[in-house]
């Protein structure tokens, strides 16, 4: 149980002394007035995220890869399905930098997981590939992945997948949006520091 501030030298009041600053103000994130539930559903985020990139961990780990390069490589695989698969494709997919998927990419090439070859259409760029070997593994990966991933997501019924799925797409929009506006505060209040 909490002590009680009344009487401190802050002049507020007990609810005041030990409330913490809202975190969001939008009335749709907001019950009666708390941020509560909001805070609650971020740290519920935070802990599946914590959860889901342990799986994704122990994913590679069974093909003897660690976690982004089994993302990686698994990412090639079914975007090749589709259409040619460049840098640029892979990382606008996984939402990453292409310096960063290109580093990835060089340690998966170096282990014989995925191959090259010039774009014919555009020699300037990359076109990536799994190879036989990196089929192979993704294979043998499958039956262990299909079973853990069907119980990480057991509580989804199908329409509950599809706006779940339609949700995070809408979220990894205004995510991108609320880091852009964040840098831009940094950056003035930065300035304002000189």
């Amino acid at each position: 149980m909490r002590q009680s501030t009344a009487g401190s030298n802050s002049g507020g009041t007990s609810e005041e002394a030990t409330s913490a600053a809202l975190t969001v103000t939008r009335p749709e994130l907001l019950d009666a007035g708390s941020d509560r539930e909001f805070r609650r559903l971020v740290h519920n985020l935070f802990g599946f995220l914590a959860r889901h990139e342990a799986i994704r961990e122990g994913h590679g780990a069974y093909i003897g890869l660690v976690g982004i390069e089994y993302t990686i490589l698994i990412s090639i695989a079914h975007l090749a399905a589709e259409a040619d698969v460049s840098i640029r494709t892979v990382a606008d997919h996984l939402h990453l930098s292409g310096a960063f998927v290109t580093t990835v990419t060089k340690r998966l090439l170096a282990k014989g997981l995925v191959d090259k070859a010039m774009d014919p259409n555009d020699r300037r760029r990359l076109c990536l590939t799994v190879t036989d070997q990196g089929r192979a593994l993704l294979r043998q990966l499958a039956p262990v992945q299909r079973q853990v991933n069907d119980v990480e997501f057991a509580s989804l019924s199908a329409d509950d997948f599809r706006r779940l799925s339609a949700m995070v797409q809408r979220l990894l929009d205004s995510s991108e949006q609320a880091l852009a506006l964040q840098r831009r505060l940094a950056a003035a209040a930065s300035a304002e520091r000189r």
